[in-house]
């Protein structure tokens, strides 16, 4: 296995699991602050928050099986979170889901005219589907390598 299948395998899940982590905690301080949710943004703290205690339980019993179980999440959380942004940029109209009281298309925060809360999101969801399938690639990687030498893959 190379260094850099090693590293990825390795440490690609402590680093999804930061991600996770900060965009939790970041969603958490945003509500503390007074910038309500609107409908869409729930559904991505629903595809959000499960991921730091699958992520810490999965490094933790060193589970194969996690690339697979926050793929799913990470991957319709983009999905939801780019839906969001499109809407919030004018790209698509306000959907009949969003409530009156906190519309999916407000921008509470702006910065440099582009980066919105969804837009952040986004960016989580995407680093962490990246990071799973960094991790994925790399430890079939390392079980082929495994299984021609004889070695065990523990």
């Amino acid at each position: 296995m190379s260094r850099t299948e090693s590293f990825w395998s390795q440490y690609s899940p402590f680093l999804a699991l930061a991600i996770a982590l900060t965009a939790l905690l970041g969603s958490i301080y945003f509500e503390v602050a007074g910038l309500a949710p609107c409908t869409l943004c729930w559904y991505q703290r629903i595809l959000m928050y499960p991921l730091t205690p699958i992520l810490l339980v999965g490094i933790l019993k060193h589970d194969e099986g996690l690339f697979d179980y926050v793929l799913p999440f990470s991957v319709l959380g983009m999905g939801v979170s780019c839906y969001h942004y499109l809407i919030q940029m004018g790209v698509l109209k306000h959907p009949a889901v969003c409530s009156v009281s906190v519309p999916c298309d407000v921008r509470d925060l702006n910065y440099f005219g582009f980066v919105t809360i969804p837009l952040m999101t986004l960016v989580a969801f995407a680093a962490i589907t990246l990071l799973m399938a960094l991790g994925k690639w790399a430890g079939k990687g390392a079980r082929a390598d495994a299984s021609m030498t004889g070695e065990p893959t523990d």
